[in-house]
Order: structure tokens, then sequence, then C-alpha cells
């Protein structure tokens, strides 16, 4: 996870293809617990919950989560509420996956453990 964790996300206009399946595999095993899930517009997002004591703490995490995306450029679509949070992420320009979802992933997972 650290290799991705130090990487920054780059801007992404579109233009590019989107991961294939294969490539989405190997990038899953750098990060833990993160589900590959593709939607009924056969576009593949990255998809994790985490749970919480409380409300507020799941709160004081979307923030983090939220700071995050803006330094990178990069939002993910998320929800919550007491006790827990999803975070479901993709490139939207190329209707899929790319590196920068899993640098975003993994940048999530270190504010998640600290």
């Amino acid at each position: 996870m650290n290799d991705l964790f130090n990487k920054k996300c780059v801007p992404c206009e579109g233009g590019i293809f989107p991961f294939d399946i294969s490539e989405i595999h190997k990038y899953q095993k750098k990060v833990d617990g993160w589900d590959v899930i593709e939607n009924e517009s056969k576009i593949y997002f990255l998809e994790k919950k985490y749970t919480f004591k409380n409300f507020i703490n799941s709160q004081d995490f979307i923030n983090k989560v939220g700071e995050i995306s803006e330094a990178e450029g990069h939002h993910p679509d998320i929800s919550f509420g007491w006790g827990y949070a999803k975070i479901r992420i993709t490139t939207h320009a190329i209707e899929g996956l790319s590196e920068n979802d899993f640098i975003l992933a993994a940048k999530i997972d270190q504010i998640f453990n600290v």
C-alpha cells in the first residue's frame, strides 16, 4: 500500500481507457478490504464500509476523507450514519477504475488506521 499512498492522483479528463479486470485485480491486492463492484452499466468501482463507535466518529472520518479528496482532486461517493461510513470510488471521466482510485483508497485507509 505504501507505494500507492506516496503517489498523487493525476487529473483525468477522459481520453484513456479504464483498467481491465486483470489490471483491477493486480491493484486490488495493494489495498486491503476494498471490494470491486460492477454496476448495472458495467462500470467498476471500489467500495468499502468502515465501522465506528458512534455518529461523531463516523462524521470525523468523513470530514478527513473530504480533505484528502479535495487535496487529491478525486472525489468518492460517500454515505454515512451512526457508526458507519461507506465509500465508493470510480473515475467518472473514464467510466471505470484507474490508478487514481487505488491511490485514494490507500490514502483513505491510512487515515482510518491512524
